[in-house]
């Protein structure tokens, strides 16, 4: 028989036509709430202990917009023994009647398996919601295994049965409910989204329920837990209705504890504008460091909220409430001929201050499906509109407080005035006064002690890691590529290179032989790099630069290496971080189930990875890998060769080094 000669590899075709293995089969479309359940990350964050009671507050939040809008006097929430949370209202229950657009199919039918459809868009059936997206029950409903709606209308109850996005029944008439009306949503989150072991905590769903009756005193909302689920002093049972609103709440979370004023300063104002509706309340109050509900929020505290939605990060309502305050208290000052007023920003104002901030308005524009940031720009001047005359008249009519208030915000920044000045002091003599490089992000610790500096690959990266760092600790020098090669460098090109200017200047120390550690601006030196061969050449350059012009940093143990991850496995609510392409293999045998779905993600750059993940894996001292970069006393001489070969000016050198080692590409040097 002939031997069959090798097929010849098929050149790519770059001007069309060719491509063989990528065509329309590929596409995929996923239809309904598939996407949902395939990318659960971009609906509630992710598959943690957050995002699964995420779930509940969205279902809790429509609730809440029925009462909000005067149609719910009432909302009960249950947590059963067999893990399924319970939330249901009085308010005017969920359309049941058949959808006009889409045949065979009832409203509610539509609501919970279709993305993007509610009542909320055209702001006919609400004047103002928190769910404006129309994604939030479907969601929970594609999260769910098993889901149970319920509705009364009209002195008639119905209901239907969902799992993973999908009815297990039809809609069907129950039977007459003459004194019943509203909606009731029984759900249980999918363990194959969350995992096995995933559960509703008490104690959180109880704060979560209990926040919500403060931000609207016209709803009672009555809590029911299964006994045998509580570990801790979390009730039972408890009904919530507070008529004072954000006054009753803040008094909750000071706890008594002293404060500037001996009264808080605190409002409601309810503005129509163009047809529009728009509401502010807000109280606010001085206190010491750690007066705060967690005893340990010595910057103070702001806890806001969007029409009745939690906003973490804050937004355009917070800066809207910081203005207002800040100007009403210099606005004081100038009034009472005091001089200092001119030294007192925001900061000042709102560093000891306990504030609670909840903002109704139309068509809120969130960062992001989780809503933790308002962006919306007329929160800001509605706040601020409501606030400031408020705050005046507060002021005028409390001139004791004022008086109070005013010096002990003053004093605030007299010690923010001293601490800069000592500041510039200590960083002036730690760089001889030389100038700082422009893209240095430093950090606030005026003391050497415990602070370390991260020389990061590229801008994008160099953006996020500016996100993810301890901001009193840790600084940030994005370098743009690929620095110079000293080792085959002259001394002229050296000493004008932008990038080595920038880190000596940053480090504040000088080169060569002019080089004094004493002078060192940081504990630590990190090189945080990509972990891909581009950023493994990046580092070598570095570690040469250091070798050569400030090898007193490898002597003392100040150079490091940041050990970024690859890749991002996840699958059940669990993530892993694998370094390489052997830890991928390893964490996929060892940490998931072998039938299970892992995705397994490869991040490019240091770029792509989110600042929470950044954080987490790669400068977190709490979580990090570090790898010192170390020479033993016996490899000095050694080192310097090796150096000089790799690094120098002769390339024959690094072509005999490849030769030799060119079958080892995953050998280590131990140097």
């Amino acid at each position: 028989m002939a031997a069959k000669s090798a097929k010849k590899p098929q050149e790519p075709d770059l001007f069309g036509g060719g491509g063989g293995d990528y065509t329309a089969k590929d596409i995929e479309v996923l239809e309904g709430l598939e996407p949902v359940r395939k990318r659960p990350g971009m609906y509630i964050g992710g598959t943690d202990e957050k995002a699964l009671h995420h779930l509940f507050a969205e279902v809790l939040d429509n609730s809440m917009d029925e009462a909000v809008a005067g149609h719910a006097s009432r909302i009960e929430v249950e947590l059963h023994e067999n893990g399924r949370l319970s939330v249901s209202d009085n308010g005017r229950g969920m359309p049941v009647d058949p959808h006009p657009k889409f045949k065979g199919k009832s409203a509610l039918e539509v609501i919970m398996t279709m993305l993007h459809s509610g009542a909320k868009f055209e702001s006919k059936a609400y004047n103002t919601s928190g769910g404006l997206h129309g994604v939030g029950v479907s969601v929970v409903n594609a999260l769910s295994d098993d889901l149970t709606v319920e509705v009364c209308r009209n002195r008639t109850m119905w209901r239907q049965t969902y799992s993973k996005g999908a009815p297990t029944s039809k809609l069907k008439e129950i039977g007459p409910a003459p004194n019943k009306r509203g909606t009731t949503v029984t759900f249980h989150p999918d363990p194959e989204i969350f995992g096995a072991k995933a559960a509703f905590k008490p104690a959180r769903l109880y704060r979560m329920a209990r926040s919500k009756a403060y931000l609207f005193g016209g709803v009672e909302i009555r809590w029911r837990c299964a006994p045998s689920l509580i570990k801790d002093d979390t009730p039972a049972e408890a009904s919530f209705h507070f008529e004072a609103g954000l006054t009753d709440y803040l008094a909750s979370l000071v706890g008594g504890k002293p404060t500037v004023t001996d009264e808080m300063f605190a409002g409601k104002v309810d503005r129509k504008d163009d047809g529009g509706h728009g509401s502010v309340e807000w109280a606010v109050c001085w206190g010491a460091a750690g007066f705060g509900p967690q005893n340990d929020e010595a910057d103070g505290f702001i806890h806001s909220y969007c029409n009745t939605i939690p906003t973490s990060e804050g937004g355009t309502h917070e800066a809207g409430l910081r203005a207002a305050l800040s100007k009403g208290l210099r606005s004081y000052a100038d009034l009472d001929g005091n001089k200092k007023a001119g030294i007192v920003t925001p900061e000042d104002v709102m560093t000891t201050a306990g504030a609670l901030l909840s903002v109704f308005v139309r068509n809120p524009e969130f960062q992001g499906q989780t809503k933790d940031k308002l962006a919306t720009a007329e929160a800001q001047r509605l706040v601020e509109n409501a606030v400031r005359p408020a705050f005046d008249h507060w002021l005028a009519s409390h001139p004791k407080q004022a008086n109070d208030l005013l010096d002990w915000v003053i004093d605030r920044a007299d010690e923010r005035m001293r601490r800069r000045k000592e500041k510039e002091v200590s960083r002036a003599a730690a760089t001889r006064k030389l100038r700082l490089p422009g893209k240095l992000a430093d950090c606030s610790q005026k003391d050497r002690e415990g602070t370390e500096i991260f020389l990061v690959e590229g801008d994008s990266a160099g953006g996020s890691a500016k996100q993810a760092r301890n901001r009193a600790t840790q600084a940030i020098l994005p370098l743009r590529g690929k620095i110079l090669n000293v080792a085959s460098a002259t001394r002229d090109k050296i000493m004008a290179n932008e990038e080595i200017q920038d880190i000596a200047q940053a480090l504040g120390v000088g080169l060569g032989a002019k080089f004094d550690l004493d002078d060192l601006r940081y504990e630590k030196i990190i090189i945080m790099t990509d972990a891909d061969v581009d950023g493994a050449h990046i580092a070598s350059l570095l570690i040469t630069f250091f070798y050569q012009e400030m090898k007193g940093l490898i002597d003392a143990g100040r150079l490091y290496l940041a050990q970024p991850p690859l890749y991002r496995l996840t699958a059940g609510g669990k993530t892993h971080y694998a370094m390489d392409d052997a830890a991928r293999e390893r964490l996929l045998k060892t940490e998931f189930k072998s039938n299970q779905k892992v995705e397994v993600g490869r991040f490019k750059g240091l770029g792509e990875m989110m600042p929470a993940q950044l954080k987490e894996t790669t400068m977190d001292p709490r979580s990090r890998t570090l790898a010192r970069v170390v020479i033993a006393d016996d490899k000095q001489e050694f080192a310097l060769d090796l150096v000089d070969r790799l690094m120098g000016k002769k390339a024959e050198a690094r072509f005999l080094f490849i030769q030799e080692n060119a079958s080892f590409v995953r050998g280590e040097l131990d140097i």
